[in-house]
């Protein structure tokens, strides 16, 4: 089985990558690779490596973000279910400041996102039940919420069109 990614740039966000996996399907179902070190580390700067994975569990209708950092690297992807992918610029000086891009990840489109600092993060759940998954690289500790930008999720300044109307959210995503 080869492992290998389609990789495109964002139109929409400077240093946004997207990565389509090759799939191998049979009678049982379908594989395919999420993360290559060798394939997806080359956009990380020099002597930057993933080392930290999370996973989220979902229900429908959960929209989680928009949140970030100025140090943390992440590949993102769902595993299960269907979600509204969202990143959006934060970072000053960019020429896509405050601009986003959604994307649609679900069985029929499995991408992953490869998001760097300075970006905030968002999802959307749109299926019974979602697992998104994290991928993150940065130096020393991890930065928690506590340290993080958040946005609300329907800031104009973004002027995003999720497919929510009124999303189950946490207090931090209320504010």
């Amino acid at each position: 089985m080869d492992i290998n990614f389609e990789i495109k740039k964002s139109q929409r966000i400077e240093g946004v990558y997207i990565f389509k996996p090759s799939m191998t399907f049979d009678e049982r179902g379908f594989i395919w690779t999420s993360f290559l070190k060798k394939e997806i580390e080359k956009f990380l700067p020099n002597n930057l490596s993933f080392n930290h994975d999370k996973f989220s569990y979902n229900k429908q209708n959960v929209l989680r973000g928009i949140h970030g950092d100025f140090k943390t690297w992440k590949l993102v992807t769902c595993i299960y279910g269907s979600i509204q992918q969202v990143v959006v610029d934060h970072r000053e000086g960019s020429k896509t400041l405050n601009n986003h891009e959604s994307f649609l990840i679900n069985k029929n489109n499995i991408i992953c996102v490869l998001i760097p600092p300075g970006l905030g993060n968002a999802f959307y759940v749109k299926s019974e039940k979602a697992i998104y998954h994290y991928k993150l690289a940065y130096h020393g500790n991890y930065i928690g919420p506590e340290k993080q930008f958040t946005y609300k999720w329907n800031d104009p300044i973004f002027n995003i069109n999720w497919d929510a109307q009124n999303p189950i959210l946490s207090g931090r995503d209320e504010i």
